[in-house]
């Protein structure tokens, strides 16, 4: 797998030489026994809370900050040991707030848990995430360690290179809210017979809900999105469908519940969305009827989007990727706050303020076609153009040739300003040398 080994996965203050002689040679039967006292050790208990800590975070129902719990965590992480070691420990509701969704006026629900129970799912992760792990698709790319997005896009690309052109593009409906509990347990329980692991990954996924001062019961399926072990739970109700894909010898490129499916030909394409939608039926998920569709990247203006990119077949025969047009907005939304009529920085400063935020940015985009970073530069230096003009009392969006030339390009790149095109030419200057 891509610059990964198992080192990269298991946790060194759980996972013994003789576990992992076991996870490369196999248990008896298949599952793992008597794991439950590894998760409240004392070394895995407080680095999982460190952890937490690192994570930051907001608080849950009981109004416990992290610097609070970090105050007095010895004396908080011995209390919490003993109620587990006796299976006194049961989780509190999770604090459920909305977040926008990315490209739309809709927000989604996120479930934030209390910093204890943070702790404990994020020592029980210790413990199991190996034994599932070391199952999964080296088409799955989601929420593991040692890899990412750029490793599915990477691989994307490489597949349509490979002449698999016909791109399965399958949106999952609501897909944390729709996973069964029992399928998803009996997953669970086909690799772990530990019953009080089982009764405690149940009492996670079975947790009541607060919203603001109203509270709702306990949801009857799904997985909260916020929880630390929610997305390796996701991975465990979709790998089936990985292995089934593969036996089908169909090319999968799966990050958590985004995924396509690379085909040859239109007729590979439909046998494997009638497979996807047949499985999909078998466990309680459904497709986005108007989101799921078959792209021919064969054809000149035909596209997908996938994990923040658009790609695009151009005139020329070649596939082009950019920022998809959510992730355009959110950058222009963002620059926009920085040079705010009311900043009141320097222009150096603000510079300063801008290149902070560009490296990250550019980092994942690197890969889009240039213009797209030149047009992005152009709106920057309008908007920086915008503040100078305010400060002079003249009115002005920035635009015109007069404003241009009182503050060029080159003007603001002496006062600090580094361009999204610069990083551009950088990068792959460096790559040709």
């Amino acid at each position: 797998m891509i610059g990964r080994s198992i080192h990269t996965i298991y946790s060194p203050f759980v996972w013994t030489k003789r576990m992992l002689n076991a996870l490369s040679n196999g248990v008896k039967r298949g599952t793992w026994y008597s794991l439950y006292d590894k998760v409240f050790t004392k070394t895995n208990l407080r680095e999982s809370a460190l952890s937490v800590i690192d994570n930051k975070g907001s608080h849950g129902v009981d109004q416990v900050s992290v610097s609070r719990y970090e105050s007095h965590l010895s004396h908080n992480l011995n209390i919490l040991q003993a109620k587990l070691k006796n299976s006194f420990y049961e989780p509190r509701s999770i604090r459920r707030v909305y977040i926008p969704k990315a490209g739309t006026d809709e927000k989604r629900p996120l479930g934030i848990p209390t910093v204890c129970d943070r702790i404990v799912q994020t020592a029980l992760l210790n413990v199991i995430e190996p034994i599932f792990d070391s199952t999964f698709s080296n088409r799955s790319f989601g929420f593991r360690k040692g890899l990412g997005c750029k490793d599915a896009l990477r691989t994307a690309v490489s597949e349509m290179n490979s002449g698999r052109m016909f791109v399965v593009d399958v949106d999952i409906k609501s897909y944390f809210d729709e996973i069964d509990h029992d399928i998803l347990m009996d997953l669970i329980k086909a690799k772990i017979s530990d019953g009080r692991i089982l009764n405690l990954i149940e009492m996670f996924l079975k947790q009541g809900v607060m919203e603001g001062i109203e509270e709702l019961d306990p949801e009857k399926r799904g997985s909260p999105q916020g929880g630390v072990i929610s997305p390796l739970l996701a991975n465990i109700y979709l790998n089936p469908l990985d292995i089934l894909l593969e036996s089908q010898n169909l090319h999968l490129v799966r990050y958590a519940d985004d995924f396509l499916i690379m085909c040859e030909s239109q007729e590979d394409a439909d046998k494997a969305l009638i497979l996807v939608k047949e499985w999909m039926s078998s466990v309680k998920l459904r497709i986005h009827p108007q989101k799921t569709r078959i792209v021919d990247m064969n054809q000149v203006g035909h596209s997908f989007e996938f994990l923040g990119y658009h790609f695009e077949r151009m005139k020329r025969g070649c596939i082009r990727r950019w920022p998809k047009a959510a992730n355009m907005k959110k950058f222009k939304d963002k620059v926009r706050y920085i040079t705010r009529r009311n900043n009141p920085h320097s222009i150096e400063i603000v510079c300063e303020q801008l290149h902070i935020y560009f490296k990250g940015w550019f980092q994942y985009f690197k890969h889009s076609m240039h213009y797209k970073f030149q047009s992005l530069d152009g709106f920057t230096r309008r908007r920086m153009r915008r503040i100078l003009k305010k400060r002079r009392n003249k009115k002005g969006t920035g635009k015109n040739l007069t404003d241009h030339k009182a503050w060029s390009n080159t003007w603001f790149e002496s006062h600090g300003y580094v361009s999204l095109y610069s990083m551009y030419e950088a990068e792959f200057q460096s790559l040709r040398s």
